[in-house]
């Protein structure tokens, strides 16, 4: 072996880590929001967790990944420590598929068919089909699979490169003499934990002890612990990801290693401790790479098997070893982790921005209440809800420009704009309602009240927009258009009510019935009424928006109040009749 095969052993892990990136970042968009459907089910059932955990890794191809999500989804409080461990444990038993895949490496027959199992023969074709998806289609679904189809091409070539680098090694006596320290189990289990911890790989640590094996050079005695070793270093890549995060999401990293470390360490017991009495006659034979495969999965299902009725003890000894100390446990409303997985990411950001309406329509419906009911409670109420939004929207607006700035769907594309929006048009609401609730307390402070012809006009205004704003939360909540399509007319309804409530207000000035004091409180919580139903239109239009990917809300407005269809025409007369002022 010379210096050109090292260049080449180099190149081939090139290959694999990129094809695999590649791989993992096209299946994650091709998986979308079913992956927030699949967590949304979680469930305290430790069988649903692992299969979750293995349908999860299986679909981005890498445990490492799915570790630094959960870490990322803990740490924001979406998810609850206890939930993470069947996952951990499924997402060990997924990383497996990656060491089967590979093993087709090692096919040797005759037969056309099977010879086209080999990665040297199929991967070239693989990569042309995926070539001519990229190339030919402008579906972005279908270039996301020909990105996979290219991906995997580049991951096995990757694989091939490094067989035919270390191929030479079966010739060379210091690899041989070498190759003797690692009889030594726990040197074994070092080599193949640092040897992964540095490539932040098990994936690709175990695809070159499959090249390795590929020369007869390996025996049983020396993959067995190497390979128990790879999952332990495979913990580096979680480690690394919960610096700077709260004493739960380290814990998911603790127990990840607590996983692997105590598996490693029952399963070699076990092992030698039966070489020991029965004498394995197989243990220093040569290993193949499907062999390897097979180790390596009848690890962690072995150690999944044995340590899943003790999950509540991994979760004791994670708190054991990182103790609360008696310090408040504070969640980060997103962390920055999710921006790895941008499906699961944009999901999180839809609902905090659903989060952010219930509370906008809150806070409104609160000051609503109080302007003929007033109380200090309600006005700290609403202050502290508003301030909640303030800060809400500030770091839900800097989450989402980072999330545009990486590779999206064009659906979850539309979705972060919208939600750029939204969050902006809920966070003014709930600056009307203290607006309002400030027009309540100067009026309680300087003893001024409305008229009961006033009053009753503005209860009638008031019920407009809780409706509106009930609305407009539903609509945005459940994504319906059918329901946004009803704001738009009774926004109109509404600035109907606010000039009708107005030219009254005239007419009572006029007649000595109301004084001028009363008209600035009127004016300016009318004018704050109508800039809440123009918030719930704009939300209302982005709804629509999404659903036609072309539709600019200024054209979309212009023609629906042009043309008045006939849903629009029914819809604004059934709200006229409902809300009407008294002579």
């Amino acid at each position: 072996m010379n210096i050109f095969s090292i260049c080449t052993l180099c190149g081939g892990l090139a290959f694999f880590l990129f094809g695999m990136h590649v791989m993992s970042q096209s299946l994650e968009k091709i998986a979308g929001g079913k992956l927030e459907a699949t967590l949304k089910k979680m469930t305290s059932n430790p069988f649903k967790s692992l299969a979750l955990g293995a349908g999860i890794t299986i679909a981005v191809q890498s445990s490492s990944a799915m570790t630094v999500m959960l870490v990322g989804l803990v740490n924001s409080g979406i998810m609850q420590l206890e939930q993470t461990v069947g996952v951990i444990m499924g997402s060990n038993i997924g990383t497996t598929l990656t060491a089967w895949l590979l093993s087709t490496a090692g096919i040797k027959s005759d037969n056309i068919f099977i010879s086209m199992l080999k990665p040297e023969n199929f991967a070239p074709i693989v990569a042309l089909i995926g070539i001519i998806m990229l190339m030919m289609s402008k579906n972005k679904k279908k270039q996301d699979i020909g990105t996979i189809l290219v991906g995997f091409a580049v991951l096995m070539y990757g694989m091939e490169l490094m067989k035919n680098a270390v191929s030479p090694l079966a010739e060379m006596e210091g690899f041989s003499k070498l190759l003797t320290a690692f009889k030594n189990p726990l040197l074994s289990v070092a080599f193949g934990a640092l040897f992964t911890g540095i490539i932040q790989s098990s994936a690709a640590s175990v695809g070159i002890l499959q090249a390795l094996a590929l020369t007869g050079t390996i025996s049983y005695r020396m993959a067995i612990p190497i390979i128990m070793g790879q999952n332990i270093g495979t913990c580096v890549t979680a480690l690394l990801s919960s610096i700077g995060v709260n004493k739960n999401a380290k814990r998911v990293t603790v127990v990840h290693m607590s996983f692997n470390i105590i598996g490693t360490i029952v399963c070699l017991t076990a092992f030698y401790g039966l070489d020991a009495l029965i004498h394995f006659s197989f243990v220093d034979k040569h290993i193949g790479a499907v062999e390897i495969a097979a180790v390596h999965s009848i690890f962690n299902i072995v150690t999944t098997l044995i340590l899943l009725p003790f999950s509540g003890q991994l979760v004791s000894l994670a708190k054991k070893l990182i103790p609360d100390h008696g310090t408040v446990q504070e969640n980060v409303l997103l962390d920055n982790r999710l921006i790895s997985t941008p499906p699961l990411a944009v999901s999180q950001c839809k609902e905090k921005t659903i989060e952010m309406a219930i509370d906008a329509k809150e806070a409104l419906q609160e000051t609503l209440k109080a302007m003929f009911d007033y109380t200090d409670k309600a006005v700290r109420s609403v202050e502290e809800k508003e301030q909640k939004l303030d800060d809400m929207e500030d770091k839900l607006s800097t989450f989402l420009l980072e999330l545009s700035t990486v590779s999206l769907t064009d659906s979850d594309s539309r979705i972060v704009t919208e939600l750029l929006h939204s969050i902006s048009d809920f966070e003014r609401i709930s600056d009307h309602a203290i607006n309002m609730i400030e027009i309540a307390q100067e009026m309680e402070r300087n003893d001024q009240s409305f008229s009961d012809n006033a009053r009753s006009d503005f209860s009638t205004l008031f019920a407009a927009l809780t409706e509106i704003s009930d609305l407009t939360v539903r609509a945005f909540s459940e994504s319906s258009i059918d329901t946004a399509l009803n704001v738009e007319p009774l926004e109109e309804v509404i600035d109907g009510l606010t000039a009708a409530i107005r030219d009254k207000h005239i007419a009572r000035l006029r007649s000595g019935e109301c004084s001028p004091e009363l008209g600035v409180y009127l004016s300016d919580l009318l004018i704050n009424c109508e800039r809440v139903s123009d918030h719930c239109s704009n939300v209302a239009v982005s709804i629509i928006q999404i659903s036609k990917a072309n539709l600019n809300s200024h054209v979309y407005l212009n023609e629906l109040k042009a043309q008045r269809s006939e849903q629009f025409i029914e819809a604004f007369n059934s709200f006229n009749q409902k809300y009407r002022l008294s002579a």
